[in-house]
């Protein structure tokens, strides 16, 4: 987006305002045209940055971001993810061991929600996708609860004869 026809406008009307206090207001206001263009392009960016976070909350989880390129700003959107459409699967489908239930309401500090990016390889998705259909969750409600799981040490309910050592203790951890 080229800022200087906008710049150029605050000048003229500068320039008109000071034509009717005479020659010295005039004087006054070409010595300060060329100083107030840098300040002039900052606020008008500043006042881009912010329409720009306010169009960011409204289009969550896509976003529109602005990128300074020489002396003019540049938009870059993100759109939204496009949602999947649901597949039923046909045929029986093993579903991995069920997670325990997630915790009460009361549990969760304030409510608030982030968003973060997450990858995963087109296998675990499908099969994160199956879990999740087989207990009647979303995807995201089912990684919540994993994750929440994940982080307050519950124990996952496992197949008789694993994740036991063969003296009946259990153990964890990650394997690359």
């Amino acid at each position: 987006m080229d800022l200087t026809p906008y710049v150029d406008n605050l000048r003229q009307e500068l320039s008109v305002a000071a034509d009717a206090g005479g020659d010295d207001a005039r004087a006054l206001a070409e010595r300060l045209t060329a100083p107030l263009e840098s300040a002039a392009r900052l606020t008008l960016l500043n006042a881009l940055s912010a329409a720009m976070g306010e169009v960011t909350r409204e289009l969550a989880p896509g976003s529109v971001d602005v990128r300074l390129r020489g002396l003019d700003p540049e938009f870059v959107v993100t759109a939204p993810p496009a949602p999947e459409p649901f597949r039923e699967e046909r045929g029986p489908v093993a579903a991995p061991a069920a997670l325990p239930a997630p915790p009460p309401p009361g549990d969760a500090d304030d409510g608030a929600v982030a968003r973060i990016n997450f990858r995963l390889p087109a296998h675990l998705k499908a099969r994160a996708e199956a879990a999740a259909a087989a207990e009647g969750l979303s995807v995201n409600a089912w990684l919540v609860r994993a994750v929440s799981t994940a982080l307050d040490g519950g124990e996952r309910a496992s197949p008789a004869g694993r994740g036991k050592d063969s003296g009946g203790r259990g153990f964890t951890g990650w394997v690359r």
